[in-house]
């Protein structure tokens, strides 16, 4: 497994959870997990999300669940793919919304890395998995990892965008002050449920609505 590290700003903002006990019991599963199996993203891309996105800039978070677990796609930002990979169901469906709420082509490429140096937080929940298997490195540490960004964004910001799409990504809803941020919510992009308040959400012009509004420049999309 590469050597792994984490952007200054966010090293400083979560050491406090690198020492905990259950982070060191998380990293042994994790080195043990790539040493024996393919696992995803490749290991100097599991912080991938918070290098591209240094603390200060954040302005808004997307939650997602599981890294993708099929060859080639996964770099360590949630719905993102490599470029040249075909584009999953849910990030298609992602696209298709931004055309119809923004007007903005559908991209020729599925990596999110413009977003991420934008200020967009591409934060999976579980930051490992192992190949083929969807949800192999859930319940292991990282959701309590993951859920402490979110709890520290929440507490040392203010006026972040929090987009929860489907019922789990809307769980993290209670970590949240909605009184000091905006929070969007509405059915995953899934072909599964996109039909069901994912298509027509706007969460992509209304983010950026938000962003004008506190002197803050809108997201590329």
């Amino acid at each position: 497994m590469a050597t792994v590290t984490i952007e200054p700003s966010w090293q400083a903002h979560l050491q406090k959870e690198f020492d905990k006990p259950y982070f060191e019991n998380l990293i042994a599963f994790v080195k043990q997990e790539y040493a024996h199996h393919t696992v995803y993203p490749p290991g100097r891309l599991i912080f991938n999300a918070f290098n591209l996105c240094p603390f200060d800039k954040v302005k808004v978070v997307l939650i997602g669940q599981d890294p993708y677990h099929e060859p080639g796609q996964a770099h360590g930002l949630c719905f993102s793919v490599n470029d040249g990979v075909q584009f999953p169901p849910s990030l298609n469906n992602i696209f298709k919304e931004i055309k119809d709420d923004t007007g903005a082509d559908i991209p020729t490429s599925g990596n999110l890395t413009r977003w991420a140096e934008q200020g967009v937080l591409l934060l999976n929940a579980t930051l490992t998995v192992r190949e083929h298997m969807a949800g192999s490195h859930q319940k292991h540490g990282w959701e309590e990892f993951t859920d402490e960004v979110i709890r520290t964004i929440n507490n040392e910001r203010e006026g972040i965008v929090f987009i929860l799409w489907g019922s789990y990504a809307q769980s993290k809803a209670q970590l949240i002050d909605s009184s000091k941020h905006f929070i969007l919510k509405s059915a995953h992009p899934s072909p599964l449920s996109a039909y069901r308040g994912f298509f027509g959400n706007h969460h992509f012009s209304l983010t950026n609505m938000y962003l004008q509004k506190r002197g803050e420049s809108p997201i590329k999309w």
